[in-house]
């Protein structure tokens, strides 16, 4: 690499009239560490943006990976673990950059995306001294985890926000019933925020004490339709032998059309285990206690389980299948369910975008009928949902996201066969 701009060299040397330097890439690494070392960790930086956009891939990655220590080591973890997704955009086989990322996640609370990166990494053919460190590094990871907090914001066009009908009428034992402008669906462009906080104390090496907060926001211009949830949770998490166990209490609230829908009181254990190298099963079962605060029938309470197995293929695809189970005794057996679900997705790095692609199907049966209608309700529920994430444009830690989500639930009983097309158009996470 030749650099010859007087205005990059006026900011590495003495002021002058006008200087032009001819210097190749080494000579410029060996010129930013030399910055850095002796405090001038600003002019290191800007010298090193310069290499990151160097023709040659191995200099301008080589400029990333050393932007990202130095990051690093001024407190810039969000920068410094966006640097090394971009040369693992380029490199997916740079097994010391995953392994670096891997780190970084868990520094910044992500201890899921954490392992999932190690499990990408011990999909390649590692030589065996990197493969037991990668070992040691994934149960240390799993032993700990500090405070972290992960927000996703999107505007989401939806076909179908209040998931209605089609339908003209509701068949009855007393004949077809009408349905009004407001059982049909109402279309709109919604703002969607999701957040997760949690903290966690350490009591023991294998024991904490984890609190976490959550919520999902669904708002429309007309307010009969926004849908708001949030929950508070605590509990404890330890590990034996191979497997990680968690077991928390939460409470939450939900709201729709800002009036006080549900209250919900739920307890839940999960445990988690590493297969092998690649892959992992995961394995929740939740027990809840829910008061809907519009219709009292609706009171009851359920039992949720559900197992989760996902493999990395290679560094740059994983994917996961997922089924679960549900029972719900509501008051009245008309409101009492059983039901399934079953899914399958993959998600893959192309270049600087990640892709990710996901199917499901359902079945859900009512234990009685309504008494106005013919027969217990039954419905057969499929979903489709596509997601990019276009890392190439991250800004601050964040990429534009975009997700597609086609729905149809199919029911015997008109007020619940519905169709539905969402689109999201957001930020996540870049790395």
């Amino acid at each position: 690499m030749i650099l010859a701009c007087p205005t990059a060299a006026a900011a590495f040397t003495p002021p002058a009239s006008s200087q032009t330097i001819e210097a190749s890439a080494a000579d410029l690494f060996i010129i930013a560490d030399r910055l850095a070392k002796r405090g001038d960790s600003e002019q290191a930086e800007r010298l090193l943006v310069l290499l990151s956009h160097d023709p040659d891939r191995g200099v301008r990655n080589e400029a990333r990976y050393r932007h990202s220590l130095l990051l690093e080591s001024r407190g810039g973890i969000t920068g410094a673990a966006v640097l090394l997704r971009a040369i693992l955009d380029e490199k997916p086989d740079a097994s010391a950059v995953r392994l670096k990322l891997a780190a970084l996640l868990h520094k910044l609370g992500d201890e899921e995306s954490a392992l999932r990166e190690l499990r990408a990494l011990r999909s390649a053919d590692l030589p065996l001294s990197v493969a037991r460190f990668v070992d040691r590094l994934s149960a240390s990871l799993q032993a700990s985890k500090p405070a972290g907090l992960q927000v996703e914001f999107a505007l989401a066009p939806d076909s179908n926000i209040n998931r209605a009908t089609r339908s003209d009428t509701l068949g009855t034992i007393f004949g077809d019933f009408t349905l009004g402008a407001d059982a049909k669906p109402h279309s709109g462009i919604g703002a969607e925020v999701r957040g997760t906080a949690h903290r966690r104390l350490a009591l023991a090496r294998d024991l904490s004490v984890v609190a976490r907060a959550s919520t999902d926001l669904n708002l429309y211009r007309d307010r009969r339709f926004n849908d708001i949830s949030a929950e508070l949770s605590a509990g404890a998490e330890f590990r034996l032998l191979n497997t990680r166990f968690t077991a928390d209490v939460g409470f939450g609230r939900r709201w729709y059309g800002m009036k006080p829908y549900d209250r919900q009181l739920r307890i839940s254990a999960s445990a988690s285990r590493p297969m092998d190298s690649v892959s992992q099963l995961r394995v929740d079962g939740s027990l809840r206690r829910s008061n809907n605060i519009v219709n009292d029938f609706q009171d009851g309470h359920g039992l949720t389980l559900r197992a989760s197995y996902e493999r990395a293929l290679s560094p740059e695809l994983v994917i996961a299948a997922t089924v679960a189970t549900d029972r719900f005794v509501a008051r009245d057996a008309a409101y009492s369910t059983r039901s399934w679900v079953a899914g399958v997705s993959a998600s893959r790095d192309v270049g600087r975008f990640t892709v990710a692609v996901g199917g499901e199907i359902g079945r859900l049966k009512s234990d009685d009928r309504l008494a106005i209608l013919p027969e217990a309700r039954a419905d057969r529920l499929t979903r489709f949902t596509v997601a990019v994430i276009f890392r190439k444009f991250a800004v601050g830690g964040f990429a534009p996201m975009t997700r597609l989500v086609l729905e149809r639930n199919r029911s015997n009983v008109e007020f619940y066969d519905f169709k539905r097309t969402r689109s999201e158009f957001g930020v996540s996470r870049a790395f």
